[in-house]
């Protein structure tokens, strides 16, 4: 199967399966509905995160709904095989025949003719491949705005693409789009409450950390979480899915890295397999890659956090509650940390069908527990009570070490702006949780350099139990167990 037609393959699958999450953002798209004028929509997210399917959901609401889908960007891909793809798909939707596709303005055009009345949804998916080899496209697209689709009151003109940074560059800061977006939605991981789902009819009788060894693989990819087998226990489902050679997520990594970054995608990978170690500040990555200086490398760096495969956390002052200009980049895919340090090294014994899962693969769950709980903040301030407008800051925390002062990292905290500090410690460990934790806790707080007047509130995430002793200190504000997030919100 080549590459376009796995791609469609897997939109296929999607359309058939349930529709989980994405509450917020399909009535934001609703609320479309019952404007007077023609909108325009951009919608981005990484590879696998939805976006098909939202838009797919949308279209429901709609008298007409035309999609298109760049092919990705293979060897031999022209701007005119882009056009006759588009024309092809054109003419399979709509019935017309014999379609120019000489020129976007003639595919344009036609388009426009026949979106003229009614309510129409027109979704553009992969914008990026549909048009990154035709410099004039995007003018012709917004010639074709003005003059045709914005004169349906009644039409939607959706765009989408895995590429933030492209779509960013070439559609919200270009003068040409100025004043015409009118939705710039990005989707995110789905929250844990929503991917406790996927195990449905299953859901009610799987244990909390069966699902947590599947979402430490998976994290909120909707297309992997579709992918569970519910019946299936959390070692199966990580084993067919990851080691072996057929398997979704053992083939995903050059798929995705190929299409989105092309032929900087070995550079690419260079930084993401040193973040894949634990989180660095810039510096520690350059040396990694064998980089001297910044430069394009920060514009590399912040195409892939505004991906979503990277975050970047910046530190803050305590007593001011502003960022500082310190910050670590952190690996927030845990897909991808999963591959680098697990599949990839085990590819050989896959390829000859030995699909075993490796030994010791559970020892990277410390890293992906806490990715998990950083990618799910609004669950950890529910669970406390914190009403978000309160927050003042919240990121994991670092404090540099000086002659004065000790160095310290916090996992998580979160400063109101009633100087309260909830100092939030994630947990891993594969037994209860013991009085060490305390030992620990209380280094940390005594590292910290804390304005006078502020309250302190340690709280302890973990997923596999805490000892009776420490509950009965006291010690902890709040406990918090994975199980709580996997619940209802």
């Amino acid at each position: 199967m080549d590459l376009f037609n796995l791609v469609q393959s897997d939109r296929l699958m999607i359309m058939d399966d349930p529709f989980y999450g994405r509450e917020r953002e399909l009535g934001i798209l609703h609320e479309l509905l019952d404007s007077k004028v023609a909108r325009f929509v951009v919608l981005r997210g990484r590879r696998r995160i939805g976006k098909s399917r939202l838009a797919e959901k949308f279209g429901e609401s709609f008298d007409k709904h035309y999609t298109f889908i760049g092919l990705p960007p293979e060897m031999g891909v022209t701007d005119e095989i882009q056009r006759r793809h588009f024309a092809n798909e054109l003419e399979k939707q709509t019935g017309q025949l014999a379609l120019r596709f000489d020129d976007w303005d003639f595919l344009f055009d036609s388009l426009g003719r026949i979106t003229q009345k009614g309510r129409v949804l027109i979704v553009l998916d992969e914008i990026n491949w549909m048009g990154s080899l035709a410099p004039a496209f995007l003018g012709k697209l917004k010639t074709a705005w003005d003059a045709c689709f914005k004169k349906n009151p009644h039409l939607v003109l959706l765009v989408s693409s895995s590429v933030s940074a492209w779509i960013e560059k070439h559609i919200l800061r270009s003068t040409g789009f100025f004043g015409r977006i009118a939705l710039d939605i990005v989707l995110h991981e789905l929250p844990l409450y929503q991917c406790s789902h996927f195990w449905r009819p299953h859901e009610k009788n799987v244990a909390p950390s069966e699902k947590f060894k599947v979402l430490c693989v998976t994290g909120g990819v909707p297309l992997y979480l579709e992918s569970i087998n519910p019946k299936l226990s959390a070692e199966e489902n990580i084993r067919r899915l990851c080691f072996r050679k057929e398997g979704l997520l053992y083939l995903e990594f050059e798929r995705i890295f190929s299409d989105v970054f092309k032929s900087r995608a070995p550079l690419y990978k260079k930084i993401v397999q040193r973040l894949a170690q634990g989180p660095a500040d810039q510096a520690a990555i350059l040396q990694a890659i064998g980089a001297d200086k910044g430069g394009i490398y920060s514009e590399y760096l912040d195409e892939l956090e505004k991906t979503g495969y990277l975050s970047r956390d910046y530190t803050w002052s305590l007593g001011s509650g502003k960022f500082s200009k310190l910050s670590l980049y952190r690996l927030s895919d845990n897909y991808l940390r999963f591959y680098l340090r697990y599949i990839e090294p085990n590819q050989p014994s896959i390829q000859q069908n030995r699909d075993q899962l490796p030994a010791g693969w559970t020892s990277i769950m410390g890293l992906q527990f806490e990715n998990l709980v950083l990618n799910n903040r609004q669950g950890i301030q529910r669970l406390l009570s914190i009403n978000p407008s309160d927050i003042k800051i919240d990121n994991p925390y670092f404090q540099r070490g000086t002659k004065k002062k000790a160095g310290v990292q916090v996992d998580y905290m979160i400063q109101t702006r009633f100087n309260t500090l909830y100092i939030c410690e994630i947990k891993f460990h594969r037994e209860p949780i013991g009085m060490e934790i305390i030992k620990e806790m209380r280094q940390k707080i005594e590292a910290l350099s804390l304005p006078r007047g502020y309250s302190l509130r340690p709280v302890l995430i973990h997923v596999n139990g805490v000892k009776e002793e420490v509950i009965e200190q006291e010690f902890f504000s709040n406990i918090i167990d994975f199980s709580q997030l996997l619940e209802s919100k």
